[in-house]
């Protein structure tokens, strides 16, 4: 099984590919995000963490996802529209995308299979740390904060290597 991400591609949100190995020698977080849900405010968290890491080779992709009770209604204007005006993203964020079930994108179904733990996404605003090779780092349920000791622990670690 092909635990490196490199050989994917992803939609934007304006709807053109994106090849993953444009990100080779970056470290990368991944999340699945909403914009109706409890851990929406993590936004800010995320936010922080990309101005913070940016410039030493670190970059968030995040990718909206309806597959959780239904807490991702909008289309990817909305979401954009959403995350800039409440949150001031400015990390990229990626064409609307399943995390579970027979249409899973097929990045979500690399990481979740070759992540420890592994197993299906529980929630939105699960998040991956990828390195610089394109190899999955580190895997953080929902509940743990974007900016926490045990996320920018990984970052910095992986930044440094």
């Amino acid at each position: 099984m092909n635990k490196n991400i490199y050989d994917l591609s992803v939609k934007t949100m304006d709807g053109e590919n994106k090849k993953l190995s444009d990100y080779k020698g970056k470290v990368l977080l991944i999340v699945n995000v909403a914009s109706k849900c409890g851990y929406t405010s993590q936004y800010e968290g995320l936010e922080s963490i990309y101005k913070k890491y940016k410039d030493r080779g670190f970059e968030i992709l995040a990718f909206p996802c309806n597959d959780f009770g239904d807490q991702e209604p909008g289309t990817n204007d909305e979401i954009r529209t959403f995350c800039e005006s409440k949150y001031n993203v400015t990390f990229p964020l990626f064409d609307k995308i399943k995390v579970l079930g027979n249409d899973k994108s097929q990045l979500y179904e690399r990481l979740t299979v070759n992540s420890e733990p592994s197993g299906d996404i529980g929630w939105n605003f699960e998040k991956f740390i990828i390195n610089k090779n394109g190899d999955i780092a580190a895997r953080f349920k929902s509940k743990v904060k974007p900016e926490s000791d045990e996320i920018t622990t990984v970052i910095e670690s992986e930044l440094s290597k």
